[in-house]
């Protein structure tokens, strides 16, 4: 461990009664929802709700993105965001003309990926609906991205994300560790999946981690592991293979690029790192900044790579990005131990029977 690492946590550790006020208050609201002194509302529609109990990235836009390429040419699909770090408030159904600064980064990705899908961000979900609802009639079901702590509104399917390297069993509440939630709020989750798994898991790894997790009987648990798309290009979409002989400079403002780095130091001949904060606004001097950097890389096959989530906020300076090589790289998740299959039937299924009961 590097003096860093070390000096941040020994500081975490030394906020721990800040955590236990965190965690009695977020105790307490849930038993107020446990015990019906707090009300969650239902809607007539499937309600599918993709979240974690913790901060940082356990790859919850990935899901979303997973479900909506699932669902979306069966049913008619939309996403519902809370658009976090964006400079609006309230309900806002994205648009030809809309932007990161309005919606979110996240809402922002889906709209550029999917922009025929219906993508909307408010706060209070339990307002936002309607009002979707009212601007999409035809909408057959709701994807709620990072929702599970939102208990305003109870969802008929809920997906839970834990990260392989920092499963929620093992974490404590902010600001010591990263649960924004109690870990026994798992046992509200339909579904459990353990994400960024290695490829090489084992069966018996895998084991220990569901005998740790102790699933109830209603429960499903599986295990993805990253997957990395082809590298395209921020403005023009073309398209270019990694090798190991490119150096890279990787501009980066994810709450976990752990798994990127390690994805890029056994797929390039050397990377460097741009580092900002996540969801960090790009300003015209950062740019500068990018291109200095870039423009000191030696080797002769060089470029600049940069996630989805930090490629919405630098579309901004297309105009000034057209003859700069940056590239795109897509993520996805992958099944570990042949759980596709089961994964999507489960999901399927659900939204398949609530139908079927609403007609009944």
């Amino acid at each position: 461990m590097n003096f860093n690492a070390f000096f941040l946590k020994s500081f975490r550790v030394l906020l721990l009664p800040f955590a236990l006020l965190y965690g009695f208050i977020i105790t307490i609201r849930n038993y107020l929802y446990d015990k019906k002194y707090l009300r969650s509302a239902k809607f007539g529609l499937p309600l599918i709700c993709v979240g974690n109990l913790s901060v940082g990235g356990t790859g919850k836009s990935p899901m979303v993105e997973y479900l909506v390429e699932l669902l979306g040419p069966r049913f008619e699909t939309a996403i519902l965001s809370r658009g976090y770090k964006r400079k609006t408030k309230g309900y806002a159904l994205a648009s030809e003309r809309t932007t990161a600064l309005e919606i979110g980064d996240e809402p922002m990705q889906f709209h550029r990926k999917y922009p025929n899908l219906t993508i909307a961000v408010g706060e209070e979900r339990i307002v936002a609906i309607p009002q979707l609802l009212h601007d999409k009639p035809g909408t057959q079901v709701v994807v709620l991205d990072d929702a599970f702590q939102h208990r305003a509104i109870k969802a008929g399917l809920n997906i839970l994300l834990t990260d392989c390297g920092n499963l929620f069993m093992h974490d404590w509440f902010l600001p010591t560790g990263d649960l924004r939630d109690e870990r026994k709020s798992y046992r509200r989750a339909d579904i459990i999946v353990v994400t960024k798994c290695p490829e090489t898991l084992t069966e018996t790894e895998k084991n220990k981690i569901i005998a740790g997790i102790k699933p109830l009987p209603h429960q499903q648990v599986f295990f993805t592991t990253i997957e990395y798309g082809q590298p395209y290009h921020i403005v023009s979409n073309e398209k270019r293979v990694l090798t190991t002989d490119d150096e890279v400079l990787l501009v980066c403002g994810i709450a976990n690029p752990k798994p990127l780095k390690q994805y890029l130091a056994e797929h390039t001949a050397i990377y460097y790192q741009q580092s900002y904060r996540d969801h960090h606004i790009f300003s015209i001097d950062d740019l500068r900044d990018i291109r200095k950097k870039y423009e000191q890389l030696s080797g002769s096959q060089k470029f600049i790579l940069t996630t989805e989530k930090d490629a919405v906020r630098l579309t901004k300076f297309s105009q000034d990005l057209a003859a700069l090589p940056l590239f795109v790289l897509p993520i996805r998740h992958r099944f570990l131990f042949n759980g596709t299959e089961q994964f999507n039937r489960r999901v399927v299924d659900f939204i398949q029977q609530f139908q079927t009961k609403a007609v009944s």
